[in-house]
């Protein structure tokens, strides 16, 4: 059977709650400089989300957030910020549903470089970033993540 599930817009009152529950228990736990505890974190994720833009994926467009990804376009570079697929929901190819939607933002906004930074011991999300054309290009040990890299072509 075939998952069925539209890219759209976040809709921050409806979808922030499910958002930023993602981040929580999907994203914080694997971060080395997150604790999804630290309640100064959590009150700064919705101007987070405001600073940049946010796609999600749901099976209708008035339907929860299965997955998200957050990023931000700064000057010709498109950063990625933040991908989380609800548990239940992966294996279904959403994650790179929404990776190459945004790519597709940010060609639209002339971007000729996506960056992202992966955590070190995410290695599904390294491999992941790998098969999608993007190269690590160094490791930081003060956050202890990999910078990845790929080239944007018009």
């Amino acid at each position: 059977m075939i998952a069925i599930a539209l890219i759209r817009p976040r809709r921050p009152r409806t979808d922030d709650a499910e958002i930023i529950r993602l981040i929580r228990t999907e994203l914080m736990p694997l971060s080395h400089t997150a604790n999804p505890n630290d309640a100064k974190t959590i009150r700064e994720l919705p101007k987070r989300l405001r600073q940049g833009v946010t796609f999600v994926i749901s099976r209708k467009k008035t339907s929860m957030p299965l997955g998200f990804l957050h990023l931000y376009v700064i000057g010709d570079i498109l950063q990625y910020d933040m991908l989380a697929i609800h548990p239940d929901h992966r294996g279904k190819h959403w994650g790179r549903l929404l990776m190459a939607h945004g790519e597709a933002y940010g060609r639209s906004k002339n971007c000729t470089l996506a960056r992202l930074f992966v955590d070190k011991g995410n290695d599904k999300a390294h491999f992941l970033y790998q098969r999608l054309g993007f190269t690590t290009v160094r490791y930081y040990d003060f956050i202890r993540c990999y910078e990845m890299t790929k080239t944007l072509a018009p």
